[in-house]
């Protein structure tokens, strides 16, 4: 990837965009055409999805790049509608390109399924009785699909808890450990789930209730940290201990304060989730856990962490679960989550978490440093001024000049843009 291609991407049309992608990747001209939408997602293959389709919604599709993971370059792509994101992704990978970029980890694809045991008259008794039935129950639960005890899946493990505090008062919860491989899991989980549910019954003497996956994924966490060399750091007038210390300064108001680590793990989520909506993952599923995952200790939080090390480097971590899958669902349906997935050179679920959490990452450095820095608005509303443009009428040469004009009046907004848009088109 020579450096003057790099710098040049940003201002290339959407089509020769796509001509760098293909000579950067293996892609064939299919998945290239699903990447680009002109042969994506049909409504028919849409109406096998969900019911009632009677169309298919798009939103942009963009590459970030200069990513470092685990040692191996990463072109990632992203779908969201937010502008900036992807630009400052982006950078931030390209600063810590000089440390190396980001080490991940991803934990064995372990899921969690819950039963809910209702009208047990002893639960201290029936919780004993369940964890001494325990391998009755877990080779019970591997026999129920062949082909994931084959690829080395199946369930791990089995935990029973009583839950006291509730408003219809004591009831015990079983918990199924099930390794799911590289699946997200909730048909395997809930699958096993309803086999096991009336041997359990017949155990405890209650009733099974609810038999349903957690996405508390606690047990299927991924992992990433990154060292940004001080002298990266620097920017306009901000000396790069300046802007390093500002960025701890930031994340420490996170930390301490719920308020603020809302919005801290939303800019997380800005990159986690363009990712997974690229996949065809749930990413519904994936928010769940999160902002469960960063109220675990009973106060909401900050899921990274940022410091400093004995050189004064900036260093970063986050942790989150992170149930994501390259196969079934609709991953496997859907052309251009299958075209990113080969886009990344993804070869297994854990994989595709790591890359997922570096980009959680970096997209969280870039917010802390903008606000440490510059502040949020400058570089979002650049971007943000040409859909102002967009919305108010304008097109082609005009979206940036009505653009550029708001953001040098650091006026954003859609009746200024009309009102530029009308001065310009009477010059002309």
């Amino acid at each position: 990837m020579p450096e003057q291609n790099r710098a040049k991407f940003y201002d290339l049309p959407p089509a020769e965009r796509l001509k760098w992608i293909s000579a950067q990747s293996q892609l064939d001209e299919a998945a290239l055409a699903a990447l680009s939408g002109s042969a994506g997602l049909t409504v028919e293959q849409a109406d096998h999805m969900i019911e009632n389709v009677i169309g298919v919604y798009g939103l942009p599709l963009g590459v970030a790049r200069y990513f470092i993971v685990n040692g191996r370059e990463v072109l990632v792509p992203m779908v969201l509608e937010e502008p900036s994101v992807v630009a400052s992704a982006s950078f931030m990978a390209k600063l810590a390109r000089s440390s190396g970029g980001f080490v991940a980890k991803a934990d064995p694809p372990e899921m969690i399924g819950q039963i809910q045991i209702l009208g047990v008259a002893d639960a201290p008794t029936a919780r004993l009785r369940l964890l001494e039935a325990r391998d009755e129950l877990l080779a019970e639960a591997a026999q129920i699909d062949p082909v994931l005890a084959s690829l080395g899946g199946g369930p791990r493990g089995l935990e029973v808890r009583i839950i006291e505090a509730s408003p219809i008062g004591t009831f015990l919860v079983l918990h199924l450990i099930y390794d799911v491989r590289d699946a997200m899991g909730a048909n395997a989980v809930n699958t096993a789930l309803e086999r096991l549910a009336p041997r359990v019954e017949q155990i405890t003497g209650g009733r099974a209730h609810l038999r349903i996956l957690t996405n508390l994924a606690e047990r299927r966490l991924a992992r990433a940290r990154v060292t940004i060399r001080l002298e990266e750091l620097a920017f306009e007038n901000f000396s790069a201990e300046q802007v390093r210390d500002g960025i701890i300064a930031a994340w420490a108001f996170a930390a301490a304060d719920p308020y603020r680590a809302a919005t801290h793990n939303k800019g997380i989520m800005n990159g986690v989730d363009a990712v997974v909506i690229a996949t065809a993952n749930d990413w519904r599923a994936i928010e769940a856990g999160a902002h469960a995952y960063a109220a675990r200790s009973g106060r909401y939080t900050s899921l990274s962490t940022w410091g400093k090390d004995e050189q004064g480097n900036l260093v970063g971590t986050l942790e989150m679960p992170m149930a994501v899958g390259i196969v079934g669902g609709a991953t496997r349906v859907h052309p251009a989550a299958q075209a990113a997935i080969r886009l990344m050179g993804v070869k297994a679920a854990g994989e595709l978490a790591e890359i997922i959490v570096s980009v959680g990452l970096a997209q969280n450095l870039a917010a802390l440093r903008a606000l440490a820095t510059e502040g949020i608005q400058r570089g979002h509303m650049s971007l943000h001024a040409r859909q102002v443009a967009i919305a108010a009428g304008a097109s082609g040469e005009l979206v940036n000049r009505v653009a550029e004009q708001m953001v040098r009046e650091k006026v954003v907004r859609i009746d200024r843009a009309q009102q530029i848009l009308k001065e310009i088109r009477g010059e002309s």
